[in-house]
This record gives C-alpha cells, sequence and structure tokens, in this order.
C-alpha cells in the first residue's frame, strides 16, 4: 500500500481520545498482502493482484479459537469491467492445474471449498502459481507477502507451530490456541429530538479555549485554532446538539482536505461550564446517539476507514472500527471488511 494512503487510513481510524479508548485488534501488512485482526481476535488476511494488473482479490476468514474453521473468499476487479463479468464460473488453478470450479457465494463473491482453500493457502506461501480463471480477464493472485502475512495471523491467534497454523506447522497442541475474546458489550441511550443551535459569539469565546485545551497531536483541529475564509455557509460556526436533559454535543469543522473532511465532537454539560470531553476530531456526522466516520483512501474512493461512536448516557463509546483493505482498484467502495474493532450495540429504547 501506498505510504500516504496507509497514513490516511490509520490516521482516520484511530481518533478516539486516549482516555476512552477502546483496546483495538492488531494490522500488518508486507508487499500484496494485509492481516487485520479485531479485538476478539478474529483475523482477516487480504491478497491481491500485483498492483499494477488490479484483476481480484481473496480474504482468508478466521475466529479465534482451537480447531477453528478457515474460509476463503474471492472477488474480481470491477473498477472497469461490466458487471455481468461477475456472474462468471470461476475456477481455481494452481500451477496450471485445475482444482475445480469455485462456488458461488453470491451475485459477485465466491468461496472456496475446504480443499481447495487449504490448496491455495499452500500455493500462495511458496513459489506456485494461483489463478482464477472465469472473469474478464485471469486474475493471478500474488504471493509477494503472503508468507510473512499469514505467519503474523497464526502469531496473533497463537497458532504458531499448531497442526492448525497457517504457516508454520507443528505438533504443539491445539488447545493452546488463544481463546476468542468478547466484544465490549454498549448499551445504546436514546437521546432528546431537542434543536440544534448555532453558539453565539460570546459562548464561542468562552468555550473556544477549553476545546482546543484538549487538542493535541494528530488530534488537531486547524480551523477551530486558526479560522480560515469559509468555503461553505456555516464552516466556522460551533454548533450545539442537545443530548439529554444534563448533557449536549458541540461540534465544528476541524479540517477539509482534497476529497475528505473531519468534524470535531465533544461532550459537554448543557450550560457549557465544565470541561468538554474530546470525542473525535475526524468525524462525518452525527445521527440519533451515533457519531460517524467514513474517510476515503484516495479520490476514487477504493478504500476507506469508517468508525462509529455511540451514546450511552454519560460519553460516545467506540463501536466499530476498520478499514476495507488496500487502495488496489478492485471496487468502488472498497473490497473488503477488515474490522480492527467491534462492539455488541443493545438497542436504546425509545426516550421519553
Amino acid at each position: 500500500m501506498n505510504s500516504s494512503i496507509k497514513a490516511t487510513l490509520v490516521m482516520a481510524a484511530a481518533l478516539s481520545l486516549p482516555a476512552m479508548a477502546e483496546h483495538s485488534g492488531v494490522s500488518f501488512d508486507h508487499k500484496d498482502w494485509e492481516v487485520v485482526c479485531d479485538n476478539t481476535l478474529t483475523c482477516r488476511a487480504a491478497g491481491y493482484s500485483a498492483e499494477e494488473e488490479a484483476s481480484g482479490s481473496v480474504l482468508i476468514t478466521r475466529k479465534a479459537g482451537p480447531d477453528t474453521p478457515v474460509t476463503v473468499d474471492v472477488v474480481l476487479a470491477e473498477m472497469e469491467t461490466d458487471d455481468a463479468t461477475q456472474q462468471a464460473k470461476l475456477t481455481l488453478w494452481i500451477d496450471g492445474k485445475s482444482q475445480g470450479d469455485v462456488a458461488a457465494e453470491d451475485s459477485d463473491t465466491w468461496r472456496l471449498s475446504d480443499e481447495q482453500a487449504s490448496s491455495m493457502i499452500a500455493a500462495v506461501k511458496g513459489s506456485s502459481k494461483v489463478e482464477f480463471k472465469g472473469g474478464a480477464k485471469p486474475f493471478v493472485l500474488s504471493g509477494e507477502g503472503a508468507s510473512a502475512v499469514l505467519l503474523k495471523f497464526d502469531d496473533v491467534q497463537g497458532r504458531v507451530g499448531t497442526p492448525g497454523a497457517l504457516s508454520k506447522k507443528g505438533d504443539k497442541a491445539e488447545n493452546s490456541v488463544a481463546a476468542p475474546v468478547a466484544a465490549p458489550v454498549i448499551q445504546a441511550v436514546a437521546v432528546d429530538d431537542g434543536e440544534d443551535r448555532t453558539l453565539n459569539e460570546a459562548e464561542v469565546k468562552a468555550l473556544k479555549p477549553r476545546l482546543l485545551a484538549t487538542l493535541s497531536g494528530d488530534n488537531g483541529c486547524d480551523r477551530l485554532s486558526s479560522p480560515q475564509e469559509a468555503t461553505v455557509e456555516g464552516d466556522n460556526d460551533i454548533t450545539l446538539t442537545p443530548l439529554d436533559s444534563q448533557h449536549a454535543l458541540i461540534s465544528t469543522l476541524c479540517w477539509r482536505a482534497a476529497y475528505n473532511e473531519g468534524y470535531g465532537y465533544w461532550v459537554i454539560d448543557k450550560a457549557l461550564k465544565g470541561n468538554p470531553q474530546l470525542i473525535t476530531n475526524s468525524a462525518s456526522d452525527y445521527a440519533d446517539g451515533a457519531i460517524s466516520l467514513g474517510q476515503r483512501g484516495r479520490g476514487i474512493g477504493d478504500c476507506w476507514a469508517s468508525a462509529e461512536w455511540v451514546w450511552d448516557g454519560a460519553t460516545f463509546r467506540k463501536s466499530g472500527e476498520s478499514t476495507t483493505g488496500m487502495c488496489r482498484y478492485v471496487r468502488a467502495g472498497g473490497t473488503w471488511d477488515l474490522p480492527e474493532f467491534v462492539a455488541e450495540v443493545k438497542e436504546a429504547n425509545p426516550a421519553k
């Protein structure tokens, strides 16, 4: 992945206030492969065609725990192809020998059988040629980086040296594998239906220093610290949104780039007397008790970072964080969903 693009995605996906941060997962990439393991220790490794070819991608998924199954899904590049080609019958070939047709999972995704998955993983770690035929053009899966990524996959799940390892198998007991970690549970709380309002000049003057005091390093807010000429009406406004009888949400535009923009969100008491609590400086929207983030890794939108925070009655807790994988011109909107953080959100009861 281009380092500047990767930096954009990492910056967009790691934006919680440190004091409120939930433990996230692990991500690692090398050449044409990457792995992302979420906070439950479910891991997903994505491999791609060589960057200049952009013909497809595979996704290896495995939950934590002994003897858990491995699934391998396949998609073909669609950025420059007719959608009809996605209905093609797909066949797996290794070193010029057919390994049989791949079963269609849905209209544009295929899933390998257990035997095909095992053969593909073994082949991609070595010098064998792995190819999927049947689309508009053959999808040749790159093996560059596969060994390092699959080793990291096993390492996170504690599988190195076990019979079920993807990379380095051994005779270490399977019951030594790390157990899955339970996802945190968040009880969402309904918010009031009060109207937003723009803070007046006196309120801004009193509150702004306290907002700025919450910012440092990557959690900056340039447009708050150094207001610029507004290109859109309201760019420099600071808005208050009621949450309940005691709490309010403060928001303002923090930064704008070529194809992304980020809003800062803070929780504060309704009277604006206390110290604001920063939630993020790069959100995209707020609605019905949820702050959401969606930032593209580059202009064509083939890779994205996303995150969400939900109101629990006291603060906004991170409920999800993910990227769509490398920027490889495979799918508009991104190739896969690769969560680094997941949570179980219990639906809020309607506000009274």
